[in-house]
């Protein structure tokens, strides 16, 4: 079986966010899509090992950010490779409270919602949230999957459903590659030429954490 045929199907780039006893908390989201249009229903997939899965179970409500191809590459790093339980996130990214619910402020547009039913998998919670609020942040065009993976050179984090192992992905030419979030440098500047404080748009980290492969 070819993995790599799931990637022609259609993906956003979101941030799922919710409320942690009043702390903003979230986690990137590649899997959201509306169900119904009356009375309008998202679905949005989050994997059971992500703080931000207990928290949407505890709070009762969800806010998805809908990235723009202008949003900040960083945003994804902040909220797809760190954990809520030991991280601040929105101590990094700017942060807009919308229809009650914690938001990203360089989003296109947000959706909030409330938990109305959910379905378990072996991995991930499917919840379901009636839309209680939605509208549009600013002109641009939504980040799709594609996107983020052929111009930004991203890679989606292990809990994202969406997450392929590299030994299934297609065999790639020799790069540099970050350690941490899977980012691929390809700058027309020579890895090895690149100054010392260059760090990764994606996750922040050094130049030190870059794999060759």
């Amino acid at each position: 079986m070819n993995k790599n045929a799931f990637r022609q199907l259609s993906y956003g780039v979101y941030v799922v966010s919710t409320w942690d006893n009043g702390r903003p908390t979230g986690c990137t989201a590649n899997s959201a899509m509306q169900i119904t249009s009356e009375p309008a229903t998202i679905a949005v997939s989050i994997n059971h090992d992500n703080y931000t899965n207990k928290c949407i179970q505890e709070s009762g409500r969800f806010a998805i950010s809908i990235l723009g191809e202008k949003s900040a590459p960083s945003t994804i790093g902040v909220f797809g490779f760190k954990s809520g339980r030991d991280n601040n996130k929105f101590d990094e990214v700017e942060m807009a409270v919308k229809g009650y619910m914690p938001v990203i402020a360089d989003a296109c547009a947000y959706i909030t919602c409330e938990v109305v039913d959910k379905m378990e998998t072996s991995t991930h919670t499917v919840f379901l949230g009636k839309v209680l609020d939605a509208d549009i942040l600013k002109e641009d065009d939504p980040m799709t999957y594609a996107y983020y993976h052929n111009v930004i050179k991203g890679k989606s984090p292990k809990n994202a459903p969406t997450y392929i192992a590299e030994e299934s992905a297609v065999p790639a030419k020799e790069k540099y590659v970050c350690s941490v979030c899977g980012y691929e440098y390809d700058g027309e500047i020579p890895f090895e030429e690149l100054a010392e404080d260059y760090i990764c748009p994606i996750c922040k980290q050094p130049k030190s954490v870059f794999v060759k492969q």
